[in-house]
């Protein structure tokens, strides 16, 4: 064995990497949602927003954003476009005029009946049924929790 030679399988091959098999998953995973949330009129940005609101409405802006894993100026345009769909309402706060509330409509509320659908349609699509899922998005969660990422971090692949 020359010192160019490595011991076991190469830790830098494409295939090997957990980033690469996450971005491919999660391009693959859009691929699947968009023809199933076009009849209900949503890019699947906006449908995370409506399964926050459909959770908890009104929402102020920071908190939604939080939720979302998202920017609150990357937020905004997404909220200001379902707000043109009659899907939510912006509001100031009365009593602080920096807080911005995103509510449903009787409108947004009533498109979460057409949208439980969607998982069904997602399992369909996939041939993945509910538990594989599950066990999919549990061990995603580690990544999505800072606090379990930085001890993924420290763990070896």
């Amino acid at each position: 064995m020359t010192d160019r030679e490595p011991a076991g399988p190469d830790p830098l091959l494409l295939e090997n990497q957990v980033c690469f098999a996450i971005v491919t998953a999660a391009r693959n995973v859009l691929s699947v949602y968009r023809p199933i949330l076009e009849p209900l009129g949503l890019t699947h940005p906006q449908y995370l927003v409506m399964l926050a609101l459909w959770e908890q409405s009104p929402r102020s802006l920071g908190p939604l954003a939080a939720a979302l894993a998202m920017e609150p100026a990357t937020l905004s345009p997404l909220v200001k476009r379902l707000e043109s769909q009659g899907r939510v309402t912006r509001r100031r706060r009365p009593d602080d005029e920096r807080v911005l509330d995103i509510a449903l409509t009787p409108e947004g509320r009533a498109l979460r009946e057409r949208a439980l659908e969607v998982p069904g349609q997602v399992m369909s699509a996939t041939g993945l049924v509910a538990e594989d899922l599950i066990a999919l998005r549990d061990a995603l969660s580690a990544f999505a929790d800072p606090l379990s990422a930085g001890k993924a971090a420290a763990d070896p692949p």
